[in-house]
């Protein structure tokens, strides 16, 4: 049952992600969620950021942020890194993920979802049936809702980790 909240990977860092290998291995797009994955929650676009997003459109790469977010705050990101995205993206609802890739012109088998929450971003993107990555949050400071989900996820994650030994 709780597989499928199983991420296919678990990394540190969105930054320390292998994305010259997932190209090599047929990926050609990201969907992205913001806050906690690319950048502390509520925050513009910093220098790793916006060159992170520049070296994977020189790699070839199609990408797109999602968030649950209003729109506001998914532009003020946009503004700096000049990628597609979607705001209130609902997730994990399926509705979302499917546009996204409608909109880098990708479909499951090569397209890949980078977030740091599993009950949505991991669960959205399961569901839909595209690989899912989780990083770890980049920053302590969350709202409540997330930090009350973020126990839950240590649950889930512990068993997700015993099944990886």
């Amino acid at each position: 049952m709780l597989q499928r909240f199983y991420p296919d990977e678990y990394m540190h860092s969105t930054y320390e992600i292998d994305f010259e290998k997932l190209h090599k291995q047929g990926f050609r797009g990201i969907i992205f969620d913001i806050d906690n994955t690319l950048v502390p929650h509520g925050e513009k676009a910093d220098k790793r950021a916006i060159d992170f997003f520049h070296k994977l459109k020189e790699m070839g790469f199609e990408c797109c942020l999602m968030s649950n977010n209003k729109q506001q705050r998914v532009e003020m990101f946009h503004q700096d890194v000049q990628v597609n995205y979607i705001f209130d993206a609902k997730k994990p609802s399926r509705k979302n993920y499917i546009k996204a890739m409608k909109i880098m012109g990708t479909n499951l088998n090569n397209t890949v979802f980078v977030g740091d929450q599993l009950f949505t971003d991991v669960f959205g993107a399961k569901r839909t049936g595209i690989k899912a990555i989780l990083v770890k949050p980049i920053h302590p400071k969350e709202e409540i809702q997330i930090v009350l989900k973020r126990n839950l996820e240590k649950i889930v994650l512990y068993f997700y980790q015993k099944r990886k030994r």
